[in-house]
Formats: C-alpha cells, sequence, structure tokens
C-alpha cells in the first residue's frame, strides 16, 4: 500500500463483508457490525441499494469467499477457546469486526490488531463515529515494517510468543512478497507450537489455473495495480503445503474451492458460490476443525 494512505483493499473487502448481510440468505457469516463501521455515508449509500454490489461480474464470487474466509477463522476461535488458546492476532485487521463480536465472555481472550499505522487509525475513527466499544481485551498494534519486525512490536504489546495462539491473516498475502510472507509464516510456527495455528488465504499461482481463469486473475490483478496495492505472490497449493512443514508446522491443511463450498455452500437455493482463485489454508499444531 502507499504509505501514509489507508488500504484500499481493506475498504473493498469491508464493503464486500456489508454487502453479503443484506444480500444473501442465509448468510455464512453473521456480522451486525459490518455496515455501520464503514461510517455513516457509506453505511447509508449501501443499505439504501445494496444490488450496486450485484453489478461486478465476478462480485459474487468475491462476496462468497469474503465471508467464507471470515467464517473459517471464526470457527476455528470457537474451537481453539474451547481448548484453552487465549490468544487471538489478526494481521492486517482493516475493518474486522470479530474482536467485537466474540461471544463467551466468560472464557479468557486477549486480542491484538496489528495493522499499517494510517489503516488502523481510520478504522478507531470509524468505530468512535459508529459507536462501536474497543473490548479492554483487544490491543491496537500499528506497525511500520520498514522499521519494526511483527515479533518485536507483538513482544511489546504484551503478546506471549510461547503461550499459543490463534494468528488470523486474511486478504494480505498476495500483496506481500514471498520472502516477507515465509519469514513471517516461521515466526507464527515457532509461536502456536504450544496451541493454536494460523488461518490464511492466498492467490493460486498462474501454472495452476486453466486459460480462462488466468484471465480473470489478470482482470482483478490490474484492478489492484491501479489502487497502487498490486500483487506480488502466489502459490501451488503442493509447493506451499511443502514450505510450511519446513517451518516447522505440525499440521497444513489445503481448502479448495470445492472444500469450501460443499462446507459452507451446500443447499443453498441462490446459488452462491466461491470461486477458483485463491484457497484458504490452516497451518498450526493440530488439525483444523
Amino acid at each position: 500500500m502507499i504509505p501514509s494512505q489507508t488500504s484500499r483493499t481493506a475498504e473493498m473487502v469491508a464493503l464486500h463483508r456489508a454487502a453479503h448481510q443484506l444480500l444473501d440468505r442465509p448468510t455464512i457469516l453473521s456480522d451486525p457490525l459490518a455496515i455501520d463501521v464503514l461510517g455513516a455515508d457509506v453505511a447509508a449509500a449501501i443499505r439504501a441499494d445494496p444490488q450496486r454490489y450485484e453489478t461486478e461480474r465476478h462480485a459474487r464470487y468475491l462476496r462468497a469467499f469474503v465471508a467464507v474466509r471470515a467464517r473459517f477463522a471464526e470457527d476455528q476461535l470457537v474451537h481453539l477457546r474451547a481448548a484453552g488458546v487465549g490468544q487471538y492476532v489478526v494481521l492486517g485487521a482493516g475493518l474486522d469486526t470479530s474482536a467485537y463480536r466474540i461471544p463467551q465472555p466468560e472464557l479468557p481472550l486477549r486480542v491484538w490488531e496489528v495493522d499499517h499505522p494510517a489503516t488502523q487509525a481510520w478504522k478507531q475513527e470509524r468505530l468512535r463515529q459508529a459507536g462501536i466499544t474497543v473490548p479492554e481485551r483487544l490491543t491496537f498494534v500499528p506497525i511500520d515494517f520498514e522499521h519494526q519486525t511483527l515479533p518485536e512490536v507483538l513482544a511489546a504489546a504484551g503478546f506471549d510468543s510461547s503461550a499459543g495462539a490463534l494468528f488470523s491473516w486474511l486478504g494480505v498475502l498476495p500483496y506481500l512478497t514471498r520472502s516477507a510472507i515465509l519469514s513471517t509464516l516461521g515466526y507464527v510456527a515457532a509461536a502456536t507450537k504450544a496451541g493454536g495455528g494460523v488461518v490464511f488465504d492466498y492467490s493460486l499461482a498462474p501454472e495452476v489455473l486453466t486459460p480462462r481463469q488466468r484471465t480473470v486473475y489478470e482482470g482483478l490483478s490490474e484492478r489492484v495495480r491501479s489502487t497502487g496495492e498490486p500483487f506480488q505472490s502466489s502459490f501451488a497449493p503442493a509447493e506451499l503445503i511443502d514450505r510450511l512443514w519446513d517451518l516447522g508446522f505440525g499440521f497444513a491443511q489445503d481448502l479448495s474451492t470445492e472444500v469450501l463450498n460443499a462446507r459452507y455452500m451446500a443447499g443453498r437455493a441462490d446459488g452462491l458460490r466461491v470461486g477458483q482463485l485463491a484457497h484458504i489454508m490452516w497451518a498450526g499444531a493440530t488439525p483444523a476443525v
């Protein structure tokens, strides 16, 4: 992203998450805060005309994927909290609202939202304007990747890298270099040996896409490049799983389009489906639920 500016892709993801609340029944991800966190003017516009988000050719596929990846991460959080994992780190949080909706207050949990300082300040203003209370368990962790590292900023914010945690890293990897991705995952592997893991999504490498899928991917790539946030990485699933094993994760599970549609879309009458350009990956100390 462009230094000192908020993330355009974070706003786009939030718009898709909000549109899902209005357009799709049943919802895959129930998020009563998704619309209001956009700000009063945008929230009013999307409520007045949610169909504006159906005009784009591939909008439904992207909207479904945004909802499914968040739902999968939150499913893992529910399971891990019940198993005693009490730390939750949201990397590249954007306008994610999971930390403000977490049920079962009797289960101890600390949450860290890590993001670029400008994007995080933008989110905090949106929360204030919407009257959304920031829970005491949540710590905002701004990070300037040119001068800081993830381990140092999390440690300074009170994160215990020996206690286990769930890391949620959604909608971020395609915009990072491979070296930055693998370096971060190496830290996460060490920080989750005591329990937990990481949920992330990634773009499929061109060599595993069909010609038609490559055309769609190239169009999407050009679109995000025009916003100043170009794609920088993609992976073949088998190669990525091998790298995760090498980094020290106990389990690595790839969730393909077919797996996600079978798990979350079965029996839907509206035909909502996840597209075929990206997968979700779980890497952790134990299998995902």
